[in-house]
């Protein structure tokens, strides 16, 4: 071979050594750990109800309420979809305008969906996402000065449309998160009895018209939450504000619910691990559903 051929081979084989031995020592890609964050809150907050299957008086008084949120990036795309998953529990304590009747309101609350994200919309912090959610919501309301109709009974499944928005900033040396979500229930079914009509009468078959589809011409509900997660070292501190707006009209029957909430409550980052898992790998990187 001439001495040119010689030198050529000579440089193409210190280049793929030099190649080989960079990718033997750069390291592996990070192992992606889904963590979860979970929220304990609690909320309190007035309440105006209106229901003419008890009455034709609005009533007002005090909304108190604890609930559970969780929220975890999903395991097929945790960079673009996380799933959120509430559960709650609310009393309303309401008198009509002259303070000498009350009605009671228990109602439980749960729902879990999926939310598509994007990540850094328009300024850098700011994220933004949108998803859909089953939804269960059932409870009653209970006059004790109604003798022959005390109770009406709420209950409706609904499929939601969710939009939620976050925003990561810092003042002064304390880390914040704020975000807004608004729930806004599409369609679904919700139960209801006629006008006049008694629970007694279920019993003896009249069951017509009982299940209703509940749509924007019939019922709108909506919720609204604001919150503030101060980032207070190793403990996230939550403050926010919730509203809730319940209508729906059928069978000459009008409802309307409105509460305003104050939120306090705690929440947490945390990794689930199986026991038969092998140790965590030293190059890992956690993605954060909220945070």
């Amino acid at each position: 071979m001439k001495p040119t051929t010689y030198r050529i081979l000579a440089a193409l084989f210190t280049a793929a050594s030099l190649f080989s031995a960079k990718a033997q020592d750069s390291e592996p890609a990070p192992e992606v750990m889904r963590p979860s964050v979970s929220a304990f809150t609690a909320e309190v907050g007035s309440a105006s109800i209106l229901d003419t299957y008890l009455t034709p008086i609005r009533y007002h008084g005090i909304n108190t309420r604890i609930a559970y949120e969780g929220m975890r990036a999903m395991g097929f795309n945790p960079e673009r979809w996380i799933m959120q998953g509430t559960a709650a529990v609310e009393y309303a304590n309401v008198q009509n305008p002259a303070g000498n009747h009350t009605m009671h309101s228990l109602m439980i609350d749960a729902k879990w969906g999926m939310m598509h994200r994007w990540r850094d919309v328009l300024t850098p912090g700011l994220t933004l996402h949108l998803g859909g959610a089953p939804q269960f919501r059932g409870g009653v309301i209970y006059n004790a000065y109604n003798s022959n109709n005390p109770v009406s009974a709420k209950i409706r499944a609904s499929i939601c449309l969710t939009a939620m928005a976050s925003y990561h900033l810092k003042v002064s040396r304390l880390p914040i998160t704020l975000r807004y979500q608004a729930t806004l229930p599409a369609i679904g079914a919700f139960f209801s009895l006629d006008y006049g009509e008694a629970f007694y009468e279920l019993y003896l078959g009249n069951t017509r018209g009982i299940v209703n589809v509940g749509w924007w011409g019939n019922r709108f509900d909506m919720e609204n939450l604001l919150t503030a997660d101060l980032h207070l070292g190793s403990t996230v501190l939550r403050l926010g504000y919730r509203n809730l707006i319940e209508n729906s009209w059928v069978h000459n029957l009008n409802t309307q619910i409105c509460t305003h909430g104050f939120v306090v409550g705690f929440t947490s980052e945390w990794l689930t691990l199986s026991p038969r898992r092998k140790p965590l790998p030293t190059n890992i990187r956690l993605l954060s559903p909220l945070y």
